[in-house]
């Protein structure tokens, strides 16, 4: 792991019991921009997972626009690439 972290974070349970979170990031080029995650995260099979996520880019002139989707990480492999 990196070890970096976000210079704020918030998180509040859903009713039907997911977790949405807020993160913001200092930005990687330019300390002066930041980035902002949101995430709701449930309860699957007994592992946790992201639902839903969106990232914000915010330029050091406070601009904003949204990032593309990343890919997930594949952490197990499932039984069709076995």
């Amino acid at each position: 792991m990196s070890g970096r972290q976000p210079k704020a974070r918030f998180s509040t349970r859903l009713p039907d019991g997911n977790f949405l979170s807020l993160a913001v990031w200092s930005g990687k080029s330019d300390p002066s921009a930041e980035v902002l995650t949101i995430q709701i995260r449930g309860l699957k099979d007994e592992k946790w997972e992201t639902v839903g996520r969106l990232a914000v880019y915010r330029t050091s002139d406070g601009k904003y626009s949204m990032l593309p989707e990343r890919s997930p990480v594949q952490t197990e492999k499932s039984e069709s690439d076995q």
